[in-house]
C-alpha cells in the first residue's frame, strides 16, 4: 500500500513511518525541513520536501497514493500575530482540496478529544473545524477522525514550575481524572486504521491511561525523586495571567485556559466517555515518567 505521512518525523509520524515501512508499505513522508531528508530515507521511506501551505505540492505528492495520514503541525503559541483557528482552517482546506484533486479514497485525520464541540473547547475548535471541512468531501472518501486525549508530553510544560515551585498548578487536574495518551499508542492506532477497510466517516478515540492530576503528579514525583509532588488547582484567571506573563499570544492563552476549564468541567471529555476505546494503549505514565526524569535532569544540567 502507498501511504503518505504528514508531520515530518514528529512524535507520532516517526514511529508510524517505522511501523508502516516494517510492514512492507511504501511510505512517503512530507516535511518542510530539507535537513530531514536523510533521516526520512534512513527509515526506508521517501522524503517529500515542501510545505502544507502549498496545495499544488500536496496534490502532486498525494497523487497515486492509497491513503493519507493528515495532521496539522503544532504552531508557535508565542507568536503574537498567529491566528491559530484560522491556521487550522487553512490547512484543513488545503488537505481537502488536495485529497479531492488527487483522488485519494482513504484518509486518517489526527483530530482531538473535544472535537465534537463547536464552542467551549478553546483552541480545540481548530480540530472541530478540520473535521467539518474534511467531512464535506465526497462520501466515497473513507475518513477516520482519530481523537487522542491529553498527550503525556504536555507535562514537559510543567518542568520549570516543578523546579521553581515544587508543585504542578493548573485550572484542571487535582482530584479530577485526565485521560492521557502516548504518541506511540496513537501511531499504532493510525497504522491499524490505514489498513482497515470501511466506508464513510468514523470517529475513534485513543487513550493510554486515565489518572487523576494527583496520581499523575505522584508518578512523576517518584520518578524525579520528589515523591510528595502535588497537583493544585488554580483559578482560570491565575492560569491565564501565568501564560500571558510567560509571553504567550493572549488569544491562544485564553483558548488554552478555556480548553482546560472544559476538561475540568467534564464538557470536553463527555463524548470520549460515551465512545471510549475498549482497549487502552500500551504506554503507561510510569513509562513516560522515565523520559520526564531524564528531561528534568537535563535542564538541571543546563542551568549550572
Amino acid at each position: 500500500m502507498k501511504a503518505i505521512v504528514t508531520g515530518s518525523l514528529g512524535n507520532i509520524s516517526k514511529p508510524l513511518t517505522t511501523e508502516l515501512v516494517e510492514k512492507g508499505h511504501t511510505v512517503t513522508v512530507i516535511s518542510s525541513n530539507p535537513k530531514k531528508q536523510k533521516e526520512i530515507e534512513a527509515l526506508g521511506a521517501i522524503a517529500a520536501i515542501g510545505t502544507l501551505e502549498d496545495v499544488d505540492f500536496l496534490v502532486s505528492t498525494f497523487t497515486g497514493a492509497d491513503v493519507v495520514y493528515c495532521m496539522v503541525p503544532p504552531n508557535n503559541y508565542f507568536d503574537q500575530n498567529l491566528d491559530l483557528i484560522a491556521y487550522y482552517c487553512r490547512l484543513g482546506s488545503n488537505y481537502a482540496q488536495a485529497i479531492k484533486q488527487s483522488g485519494i479514497q482513504r484518509v486518517v485525520n489526527l483530530s482531538s478529544i473535544g472535537a465534537h464541540l463547536d464552542k467551549g473547547s478553546g483552541i480545540l475548535l481548530g480540530a472541530h473545524n478540520v473535521e467539518k471541512i474534511l467531512n464535506e468531501l465526497s462520501p466515497d472518501v473513507a475518513i477516520t477522525h482519530l481523537r487522542p486525549t491529553s498527550f503525556y508530553y504536555n507535562l514537559f510544560g510543567y518542568m520549570e514550575m516543578i523546579k521553581a515551585e515544587g508543585f504542578i498548578a493548573a485550572n484542571y487536574g487535582a482530584d479530577h481524572k485526565i485521560p492521557w495518551v502516548s504518541p506511540t499508542d496513537i501511531a499504532d492506532v493510525i497504522a491499524e486504521e490505514i489498513v482497515t477497510p470501511f466506508a464513510g466517516r468514523k470517529v475513534r478515540y485513543v487513550a493510554s491511561e486515565e489518572l487523576t492530576g494527583n496520581e499523575t503528579a505522584s508518578i512523576l514525583g517518584v520518578a524525579i525523586g520528589k515523591p510528595d509532588l502535588k497537583w493544585i488547582i488554580i483559578t482560570n484567571e491565575q492560569m491565564l495571567s501565568g501564560l500571558e506573563a510567560a509571553g504567550m499570544n493572549p488569544q491562544i492563552a485564553a483558548g488554552l485556559v478555556e480548553m482546560y476549564a472544559s476538561l475540568h468541567s467534564g464538557l470536553l471529555a463527555e463524548d470520549y466517555y460515551r465512545n471510549k476505546p475498549t482497549v487502552m494503549g500500551k504506554v503507561k505514565l510510569t513509562d513516560f515518567a522515565k523520559e520526564f526524569a531524564v528531561a528534568i535532569a537535563a535542564t538541571d544540567h543546563d542551568s549550572h
